[in-house]
């Protein structure tokens, strides 16, 4: 896979990966702002400033003339937020890149922030916070971030709270942009079939303006758990929702390969240990799931799973049982070539499409400031041994850095003894 590297007068960097014979192209914009920038009274701004995009520039007044030209393109285009990034993009036609380049650079460079379509947003975004308060699989996890990190950016829901989304002002969406949406903060990505040239010199025409000024870095995460601590969130639910998580290695650790093993090796597929285990054997889930998730100055490895209400405990033990036996006995090399195998064919799987090739490579950038290739992460993947397995197991899976959060018919003030106090 080609990939080129450029970096506007301005500082801005531009990652191109052209492909010849691919059916659509993307165009990505990220840049470093999710709500670990933010402060207390700020939480839930990046992701508003997201929506705000979206509503209308000097040259597109509205939302509607926004949408008619993307949806007459038959293109798609979308935004999300993140705890370290926020991203815009469009995909579709390849012969509309120049079109998507000069509608993302618009609402980038010169969207108006209305103060009557900011009003009307905040209703559709208290209404978005009501939704996930209304899934108690998403739910989890926002009281699985608080309970674990408290009270900084990192425990505070990407969406904010709702007394935060009103309180908002166009004053606040100017300040900002005007401190995280600079130069050196943004990462473009254009994946699909393009013109390199064309496409460069269009990017470099639209974005060339873009302010040099420094970006508003974030505090550095408190990570100071000693102890092990658990969470009740009492819903009325037929299925109850856990998740446990626990500290593990931060981007570009030479450890993240191999947490990212471990975590095929108890969640990933369906021959999985705990997927085997939980849903095969005892027959209490139906989704089972284990992640690394390593942020810029720490990481996250988490298990999760729907689970039947009244069979809590025999769950817990079994996960409990899992775990010790990862960090006790030999892995066997069988197993571990599988989740191998495994990590690359989902990796690259995961690269079939124009908008996940703009975001593999465009998030790494900015994160990393650099990139891994396909190859490379393959070959780190490949270099993982048993014993390197067992090493980080005992790393991360610790009672006493370890977080329980359980979403269900559950008493709040009943806490359950530690069910980890053996690890």
């Amino acid at each position: 896979m080609k990939v080129i590297e450029k970096t506007l007068p301005n500082g801005l960097r531009v990652v191109m990966v052209p492909q010849a014979d691919a059916a659509t192209a993307t165009v990505l914009i990220l840049v470093g702002a999710g709500s670990k920038y933010e402060t207390k009274r700020e939480n839930g701004l990046s992701h508003f400033l997201e929506h705000m995009f979206f509503k209308g520039t000097t040259l597109r007044p509205t939302a509607k003339i926004i949408s008619e030209q993307l949806d007459n393109l038959g293109a798609v285009s979308n935004a999300f937020t993140s705890h370290e990034y926020t991203g815009y993009y469009v995909k579709g036609n390849p012969k509309h890149t120049e079109t998507f380049i000069d509608v993302l650079s618009d609402i980038y460079l010169h969207s108006l922030f209305s103060e009557k379509e900011i009003e009307k947003e905040k209703g559709v975004i208290i209404e978005e916070i009501n939704m996930y308060e209304d899934m108690p699989q998403h739910k989890v996890w926002d009281v699985l971030f608080a309970t674990m990190y408290g009270d900084q950016p990192v425990g505070w829901p990407i969406s904010g709270t709702k007394e935060h989304v009103r309180n908002f002002s166009r004053k606040d969406f100017l300040r900002y942009q005007k401190e995280h949406y600079t130069s050196s903060n943004t990462v473009i990505t254009i994946a699909g079939a393009f013109d390199e040239k064309k496409i460069f010199a269009a990017i470099k025409k639209q974005f060339g303006t873009v302010a040099m000024t420094d970006a508003k870095d974030k505090k550095k995460v408190r990570d100071t758990q000693k102890a092990f601590q658990q969470k009740v969130f009492h819903r009325k639910t037929d299925q109850a929702h856990l998740a446990l998580g626990f500290r593990s290695p931060a981007l570009g650790h030479k450890d993240g390969p191999t947490a990212s093993l471990l975590a095929t090796m108890l969640g990933g597929g369906m021959s999985a240990r705990l997927f085997q285990e939980l849903r095969e054997e005892l027959g209490v889930a139906y989704y089972v799931r284990a992640e690394h998730d390593p942020f810029t100055d720490h990481g996250m490895f988490t298990i999760s799973a729907g689970i039947t209400t009244n069979r809590l405990t025999e769950v817990l033990d079994c996960i409990v049982a899992v775990l010790q036996d990862l960090k006790n006995n030999p892995i066997n090399k069988e197993e571990l070539t599988k989740i191998q195998e495994y990590s690359v064919g989902m990796m690259r799987l995961g690269l079939e499409s124009s908008d996940s090739i703009a975001g593999f490579y465009g998030s790494q950038l900015l994160l990393k400031k650099g990139y891994k290739t396909p190859e490379q992460l393959t070959k780190e993947y490949l270099s993982v041994t048993p014993e390197d397995l067992k090493r980080v197991a005992k790393k991360i899976f610790v009672s006493t850095s370890a977080t329980l959060v359980l979403v269900g018919p559950f008493d709040e003030k009943k806490l359950i003894e530690n069910p980890l106090k053996n690890l």
